[in-house]
């Protein structure tokens, strides 16, 4: 596998796994809307398994860099971070969202 084609699969993984992680937990929060919170649980636990999948790849680019191996930074590598950090910071809010919909249930019960 060429150098090119080693980073677009890096690339690729965490954008995947960045959008997965994002997807799952918008699902959280309309889920915890719905008072099905069972679940919102599922989704957010679900959100974090695609989050520590991203990690471990970016994991790896880090490693490597360590080691001497310097990854070639291009717009995509810099997409693919920007769309990880946002995934992050989707997840950390939507389980905020999903506690306060619990709290209100229980305020309503």
């Amino acid at each position: 596998m060429s150098e090119a084609d080693k980073n677009l699969e890096t690339v690729m993984g965490l954008i995947m796994n960045g959008g997965n992680a994002k997807s799952s937990a918008f699902e959280a929060i309309h889920a915890a809307k719905a008072g099905d919170f069972k679940l919102a649980d599922e989704k957010l636990k679900e959100s974090d398994q695609f989050l520590t999948e991203a990690h471990n790849v970016q994991s790896g680019l880090l490693t490597a860099e360590a080691q001497g191996e310097h990854t070639k930074v291009t717009l995509l590598m810099v997409h693919s971070q920007d769309h990880l950090m946002n995934a992050i910071t989707f997840r950390d809010l939507a389980g905020e969202m999903v506690a306060l919909y619990k709290r209100l249930s229980a305020k309503e019960a």
